[in-house]
């Protein structure tokens, strides 16, 4: 999936570390079924943690964003996680007799911890365009894992998880975050963002947001 043409640079940039995010083992086991059970249902405690803290760098974003536009569709990317991506760790966790109050009183592993706060950090210290790579690896990236899925897999145990990330919805958010980054990007940067001096420092922040979902995939296999 392309979502615009300013993230297949970044993508391409990150080299091998996006296919080692994209197609980890956690990912093929979510394809073929051969994910543990309780390594799913750990994984989804945590991300459901990293949920809270990325929306809050999403809401942050609205601040930092330059014109009425951009601040509605990253009000609406708040909107997506906090009542769509979420509604999906509550219903699948209810089934596996986790309620609520135990998601939110789960202790943060140190990976989930790395993350979020790295992302946070890109927000607090740099520019729109510095928060948008920070966080376009885990939106655009699930995005891509979620249309792949949804072509590949046969009888998963799954499914739900594939369809809510290979569905229209999110990827429709998908495409809306491409279009910001794209625009957010030429007006930073111009009409040939790898001519920019930032150009490598934008590809370093989404490279190493790239690296940090690498190691929670990992983590989710260790629960």
């Amino acid at each position: 999936m392309s979502y615009g043409a300013t993230f297949p640079l970044l993508r391409a940039a990150a080299g091998a570390a996006w296919a080692d995010y994209t197609r980890h083992a956690f990912v093929e086991g979510l394809r073929d079924g051969t994910l543990p059970r309780d390594a799913f249902l750990h994984y989804l405690v945590q991300d459901y943690l990293f949920l809270i803290h990325f929306s809050r760098a999403w809401a942050l974003a609205v601040t930092k964003a330059a014109t009425l536009d951009e601040m509605r569709a990253c009000a609406a990317t708040v909107h997506a996680l906090l009542d769509d991506e979420m509604r999906l760790h509550l219903r699948s966790c209810a089934a596996a007799g986790i309620d609520p109050g135990a998601l939110e009183a789960a202790e943060e592993r140190p990976e989930n911890i790395a993350y979020t706060r790295y992302v946070l950090d890109a927000g607090h210290s740099g520019d729109f365009l510095e928060l948008l790579a920070a966080l376009a690896p885990c939106v655009l990236g699930y995005g891509e894992i979620g249309a792949r899925l949804a072509a590949e897999a046969g009888n998963t145990p799954y499914a739900d998880w594939i369809a809510t990330y290979g569905g229209d919805g999110y990827q429709h958010t998908c495409r809306e975050v491409g279009a910001l980054l794209d625009a957010a990007c030429a007006r930073a940067l111009g009409a040939a963002p790898q001519d920019s001096p930032r150009w490598p420092a934008l590809c370093r922040r989404f490279a190493t947001a790239t690296r940090l979902e690498v190691g929670f995939w990992q983590m989710g296999l260790t629960p």
